[in-house]
């Protein structure tokens, strides 16, 4: 569960203030809004990676607004995967798990049950060298993933895919949510996606966020015209 009570946030110049919203456990979140309203400010201050000026952030109830990133519990994909050149496919999925401690054993079943959900299996010893976006993606879903953290937040995680690789995307997102219950955060400009994938929506716009329905009819097109980029 992610709560955020009168949350402001400055990134250089831009300043983001008062945000409130709450996202309950197990529940997939999209978060849109056009570019520059703060949507990634926002996400950022939520694992950690921006201040916070004043306001508070709760995860699962706990006041992490001071907390250091890696103590949030919360497992980040960035808007480009961000893969560890030197590390194979296994090594990307295990390597949370190796630096909290995680015995062998327990890396080696974690990283198998990762592999099966993300179709990752016939992949384990491969390097990340000539893998498709849509192959790192999982992956970089799959580490974030692998510590059972409480959150797990997307920064445009299918921005940069073709349209093919986004629509395999969506039914690999939505196995994530089914299998794995994580409360989620994912920034998008695609009206697409949130038709696809959201439980709850919202939109940022000039600094207020607000909650949307979701409308699926038909052939599950958007309610609403994309955004501009």
């Amino acid at each position: 569960m992610i709560q955020v009570e009168n949350l402001t946030l400055q990134a250089g110049s831009f300043r983001l203030e008062n945000v409130n919203f709450e996202i309950p456990r197990g529940k997939y979140a999209v978060l849109m809004g056009r570019t520059g309203c703060g949507k990634t400010t926002l996400l950022e201050g939520l694992c950690g990676l921006k201040s916070v000026v004043s306001g508070r952030i709760l995860i699962d109830g706990a006041d992490v607004t001071d907390a250091k990133p890696g103590m949030r519990d919360i497992g980040f994909v960035p808007q480009e995967a961000a893969l560890f050149p030197s590390l194979n496919v296994r090594e990307q999925l295990g390597f949370a798990l190796e630096i909290r401690k995680w015995s062998a054993r327990e890396r080696d079943e974690r990283v198998k049950e990762l592999a099966e959900v993300l179709g990752l299996s016939h992949l384990l010893d491969r390097g990340i060298k000539g893998l498709s976006g849509g192959e790192q993606q999982r992956i970089a879903l799959g580490r974030a993933l692998a510590f059972h953290p409480s959150v797990l937040c997307l920064d445009e995680p299918l921005s940069a895919l073709d349209e093919q690789t986004r629509l395999e995307m969506y039914s690999v997102l939505q196995t994530v949510k089914q299998h794995f219950h994580t409360t989620t955060l994912h920034i998008t400009h695609s009206m697409e996606e949130a038709v696809h994938l959201a439980d709850l929506l919202f939109r940022l716009e000039e600094g207020t966020l607000q909650p949307q329905e979701v409308t699926r009819e038909g052939t599950d097109r958007p309610s609403a015209p994309p955004e501009a980029g």
